[in-house]
């Protein structure tokens, strides 16, 4: 009976676990895409392994989280990507890797943050050109 009764809060807890871990691999793989982006090194399937390699290998990331939770987050072996220097594209697929996920959408998130730089640059030079300045 006492495994029953425990067993929720074990569950939430791993829960839990594996959502900080997440969150940790999440802002270190951000960080290390965030060099890329801000050189504007276009994302890569060369560059997705070296930035997946780099943050698996975090060693804060490695020491704040057991090997077991680590474990969670490796691509495993029989989900090969190219290694080429051709752009990634994932088509519509979903099913991505922790690490591949992070860097893609970090990629994203700047390519938008760019666009609406550059639509409210043209949409403040409009209206000084129809003010007539």
């Amino acid at each position: 009976m006492n495994d029953l009764k425990t067993a929720p809060t074990d569950h939430a807890l791993a829960a839990l676990r594996y959502q900080t871990a997440a969150r940790d691999l999440e802002r270190i793989v951000r960080n290390i895409a965030g060099r890329y982006i801000v050189q504007q090194v276009p994302l890569t399937w060369r560059l997705l392994h070296a930035i997946e390699a780099e943050a698996l290998a975090d060693l804060g990331f490695a020491s704040r989280h057991d090997a077991l939770m680590l474990g969670l987050f490796q691509r495993p072996s029989d989900l090969p990507y190219p290694e080429t220097d051709e752009a990634v594209d994932f088509g519509m697929s979903t099913a991505l890797p922790a690490v591949f996920a992070f860097a893609v959408l970090a990629y994203e998130e700047a390519a938008r943050r760019a666009a609406q730089r550059t639509s409210e640059g043209a949409a403040v030079h409009k209206r000084v050109q129809a003010w007539g300045d």
